[in-house]
């Protein structure tokens, strides 16, 4: 009788395993590199028609043998993927993902993890659930050009002797024999107590064959032999292999003589050959066949979760991602910011600006060339959405170009149709978006988004250049949050914004600034905000301070770290300072109505006292937001075009009245030189 020949079984991951895997590993797995159970399916081999064969011969019945493989999917994990194939079989494997190439690469470590497989095999035959057919899978992802190296192993326990066929070989099983239903079946693990009594050439065996050979059945019958023979000492028995269609096969086998102890570790082999034939690892280049903007899409997010594997773990990726940025200004700062977004993950970004790119722009702002300033110049706002497209296709970089009305610059009553117009699509911009930036060159042209912004409760940014310095800041919750506020970009100021454009020389309609301040800025403010959006209590945190020498990132609520109010940098001194500042409660930005002590308010308490107290009334001052909310655009129109409307309002003037009356009255005393 001749010996007993196996079909080696081959694997199929599909493309879809390789995006499980990529998942798997960079939102679970990390540098963890334990093995792990993972799931896969066995496909019975077939008989397909030979169309081409049958053509030629003129016949109409030639048929090609098509081997079942064992495939892995995006199911391989436990999550919901890709379903197997009707008719085959679920497989259990084990799985272990390499962090280097060269641990891949080493032959130890794979050694010890396909014989740790070997034992669990032979441990598993004493129990009553023998594990009969796992497979072991060792793969080394490179997330950076989506190249997996992986091999396969199929474990099979070497008989010794080797079992034998008969003369005749495998014979196609009749069809009149197939059917299993007439015949009494149990598990393997019950062979024993199954076969007492029924005579060797009735004691049959059927499995899921995945071979299409007609002399040759497939490798999973080696184990299950072995363990046959092994644990219930059967030496001879038929066998069905049970394939797709017409194509099963059935035969007889038997062992030449007695088997080895069973107290010698049996031979075990199983890894899978390459393509050209060799026992070597395997390579799927999935790069070529991706699409670029979703290569793109996953490859942009790579640093950021690789943050979490071993720094922040608790880093909340989705929240910074999700999150709508508005960008007032495309120049330098609005350019700069704009990276810095995309470098975190967020995907809606949009623009607001009314100029146009000049020569002057490209070698300041880095989403502008030369190109763009021919003919005129394109619209910076379109401009800068159109190159963040190019630079990352899944962004959602939209632009808008109108001007934001500004208080000191008077409206034509020809222009209010208009500024009404541009005023209700900033408003309609700031609510359809989280986050605000304030990237504009003038003072006064931050202040309509601050009202806005106030009004809507949006987190407001803002970023401001001198010529070596640079003040990056956040506004605080609107009126009537609870607890402390913190001020905004006007609440430092005792005089409401005015004109500051008009009547000035060449060096001050350029944003004159050393070319590193922009940056520096930009990148803070994005920083700043990341920091802010991982803060649990958001736009409500209150304001961290410069941290000492013992104190540290863990101690802050924020995994990034301190969330300061206000950053006040000095690049010629080389040096930043944290600040802190309290909402005024006559801000022209965001003030609320409350109860003045005027003389209080207007000077030091020392000259309070010096001149007396004198009963005073308490005065209720309008709120900024609380009037533009109830009176709208009339409001503003009258900000934008009287000069002193938004101290009358706030209460500014009575300030400054009270404060030359005190003044006034204030009765200096002449003192000698030795006084001082």
């Amino acid at each position: 009788m001749p010996p007993l020949q196996f079909q080696p079984l081959s694997s199929q991951p599909t493309p879809s395993f390789w995006s499980a895997l990529t998942s798997h590993k960079l939102d679970k797995l990390r540098l963890d590199d334990a093995q792990q159970t993972i799931t896969a399916w066995l496909e019975e081999g077939r008989e397909i028609v030979d169309r081409e064969a049958a053509g030629s011969s003129g016949g109409g019945g030639g048929t090609v043998g098509v081997d079942g493989v064992l495939g892995i999917g995006a199911n391989a994990f436990g999550e919901e993927g890709e379903r197997p194939p009707t008719g085959s079989i679920p497989v259990a494997g084990v799985f272990k993902n390499f962090n280097t190439i060269e641990e891949f690469r080493a032959t130890d470590p794979k050694k010890d993890l396909f014989n740790s497989v070997v034992d669990s095999i032979i441990v598993s035959f004493s129990s009553d659930a023998p594990v009969l057919n796992p497979f072991l899978l060792v793969t080394f992802a490179d997330l950076k050009k989506y190249v997996y190296h992986y091999w396969f192993a199929f474990p099979a326990l070497v008989s010794k002797p080797a079992w034998e066929i008969s003369n005749a070989g495998l014979q196609t099983v009749d069809d009149e024999a197939r059917p299993m239903g007439q015949r009494v079946a149990a598990p393997l693990s019950h062979a024993t107590d199954f076969f007492a009594g029924v005579p060797d050439n009735e004691r049959t065996v059927a499995f899921h064959d995945p071979s299409s050979l007609p002399d040759n059945p497939g490798w999973p019958l080696r184990n299950i032999l072995y363990y046959l023979s092994h644990r219930h000492a059967l030496t001879s028995l038929n066998v069905v292999c049970l394939r797709s269609g017409a194509a099963s096969r059935s035969g007889r086998l038997s062992l030449p003589s007695q088997v080895e102890s069973a107290g010698e570790r049996p031979q075990a082999v199983g890894w899978e050959r390459n393509k050209a034939g060799k026992l070597a690892s395997r390579v799927a280049d999935l790069g070529p066949m991706m699409d670029p903007t979703k290569l793109a899409d996953q490859a942009v997010d790579l640093n950021l979760k690789l943050m979490r594997w071993r720094i922040m773990p608790s880093l909340d990726l989705d929240r910074v991602a999700s999150t709508k940025c508005l960008l007032l200004g495309a120049g330098t700062l609005g350019c700069y910011v704009a990276r810095a977004l995309m470098g975190w993950g967020v995907r809606t970004i949009t623009f607001v600006d009314s100029a146009k790119v000049s020569f002057s722009n490209p070698v300041r702002q880095p989403l502008f060339d030369f190109e763009d300033c021919l003919e005129g110049g394109k619209p910076k706002a379109q401009c800068a959405a159109d190159h963040l497209k190019k630079i990352f296709p899944g962004v959602n970089a939209t632009a808008h170009a109108f001007t934001i009305p500004m208080p000191g610059h008077p409206i034509p009553s020809t222009s209010e149709q208009s500024a009404a117009a541009d005023v209700a699509a900033l408003e309609k911009l700031v609510r359809e978006h989280d986050v605000v930036f304030l990237l504009m060159d003038s003072r006064e042209s931050r202040w309509l988004p601050t009202v806005i912004g106030a009004a809507e409760g949006k987190i407001v940014i803002n970023a401001a250049l001198g010529f070596d310095s640079y003040l990056v800041m956040r506004h605080g919750a609107p009126p009537g949050s609870e607890g402390k506020r913190l001020g905004c970009y006007y609440c430092n100021d005792v005089v409401a914004p005015a004109d500051s454009l008009t009547d000035r020389t060449l060096d001050q309609m350029c944003t004159v600034t050393r070319p590193g301040v922009a940056p520096i800025a930009a990148a803070s403010a994005v920083e700043l905000l990341t920091t802010l959006l991982q803060h649990p209590l958001g736009i409500n945190a209150p304001a961290d301070l410069a941290a000492g020498p013992n104190d540290s990132r863990e101690e802050s609520a924020s995994p990034l770290g301190l969330v300061p109010h206000q950053l006040r940098g000095q690049l010629g001194q080389w040096r930043t300072l944290l600040i802190e500042g309290a909402a005024y409660d006559r801000c022209t930005g965001c003030s609320q109505i409350v109860y003045h002590l005027p003389s209080i308010a207007s000077v030091s308490c020392l000259v309070a006292l010096r001149i007396g107290m004198r009963k005073m009334s308490l005065t209720p001052w309008k709120q900024v937001v609380d009037a533009y909310k109830k009176e709208g655009f009339p409001m503003l129109l009258r900000a934008f075009n009287e000069t002193d409307f938004l101290e009358k309002l706030t209460g500014l003037d009575k300030l400054h009245a009270e404060s030359e009356a005190m003044l006034e009255q204030l009765e200096w005393e002449e003192g000698s030189e030795e006084d001082f």
